[in-house]
């Protein structure tokens, strides 16, 4: 029987087939280091489950699922150098290991090797069509960054501005990781729409779980401490809904927690905006839309023409990422 299980071991071993080894050291250490701290490996395997739809031989879609966790991991560490991020994955961001001209250099070289790799799929044919759509989402990605950005100094963000964010941020390289499976198994015009979609959906109610977790998840199970995004003033869905939803004294209250920066007050801040957000009964309004995308999600994949039971495994796999750390 095929499981992600088995796809998670075949792509780790590609992985460790293909860790950088050649000089300068100081160039692709960073590199290995970054992609040996592990993580979900969500990407690379959501591609290789959008080729197992058309295809048996999945492991021809191992150069894909590179690409795209090239891609994803060079994206983290310029994004940490942007945080200043100390920790990732709870060890030391490249930029704190090995300095920032390093962690700048090395994402570089991941982000060409990405294409490297790319180019490694069996089915020239799909090639230039794969280019342009990893071209795609990494243009995406880098402009969902900068609206991330924005967002943190300007006064006025909506609830539509946040979600194109995610989108742009999140929900775009899922998408592609599954639209690049299907082009490398060859898959129909139309089933790589279902799939991007497919992805694009699940990314959204991923990023809103997500943003709901980081507030009232089980620090125990969730794996971090409640209240980081309120510690941060990041506008996220919920404290936008809770924005919308507020009576002129909670908005207040509100704008003035999200106007404070003091260390010495953050837990006293995380209580006040938590107990806001469920009086305005802001998780449920969160878990309403996040069920909301992922059931326009299942429409796509009731469309797609692949087996019943590769379907299954594949929006099996999707449920327990939502699923996660409640």
């Amino acid at each position: 029987m095929t499981t992600v299980s088995n796809f998670l071991q075949l792509f780790d071993a590609y992985l460790r087939e293909n860790a950088f080894r050649q000089a300068p050291a100081a160039l692709y250490e960073p590199a290995n280091y970054l992609m040996a701290l592990g993580g979900k490996r969500l990407r690379p395997l959501l591609t290789m489950l959008g080729y197992y739809q058309f295809r048996d031989d999945v492991g021809q879609s191992l150069p894909a699922a590179m690409a795209v966790e090239l891609f994803h991991n060079f994206s983290l560490m310029h994004d940490d150098i942007m945080d200043q991020a100390p920790t990732r994955r709870g060890k030391a961001t490249v930029h704190t290991a090995y300095g920032l001209n390093a962690a700048i250099l090395s994402g570089d070289v991941m982000l060409v090797y990405a294409y490297d790799f790319l180019m490694r799929t069996q089915r020239s044919e799909a090639l230039p069509d794969m280019a342009r759509t990893l071209n795609r989402v990494a243009i995406q990605v880098c402009e969902g960054q900068q609206y991330d950005v924005d967002f943190e100094t300007a006064s006025q963000v909506g609830i539509a501005d946040y979600l194109h964010m995610i989108e742009l941020k999140t929900a775009a390289l899922l998408a592609g990781s599954l639209e690049l499976g299907a082009m490398a198994a060859g898959a129909p015009q139309e089933d790589q729409y279902h799939l991007r979609e497919f992805g694009r959906l699940t990314g959204l109610a991923f990023q809103l779980q997500d943003d709901y977790l980081d507030v009232f998840g089980n620090p125990e199970t969730f794996g971090k401490r409640p209240g980081g995004d309120i510690v941060q003033n990041k506008k996220t869905f919920l404290y936008l809904k809770a924005l919308e939803q507020a009576t002129p004294s909670q908005h207040q209250e509100l704008a003035r927690w999200y106007q404070t920066h003091d260390e010495n007050s953050a837990a006293e801040k995380v209580i006040a905006v938590t107990r806001l957000m469920e009086q305005l009964n802001i998780p449920e309004y969160t878990r309403q839309l996040r069920d909301e995308h992922q059931r326009e999600a299942l429409l796509h994949i009731e469309q797609l023409a692949a087996r019943e039971e590769r379907k299954e495994l594949l929006v099996n796999y999707a449920y327990s990422l939502l699923d996660r750390a409640v």
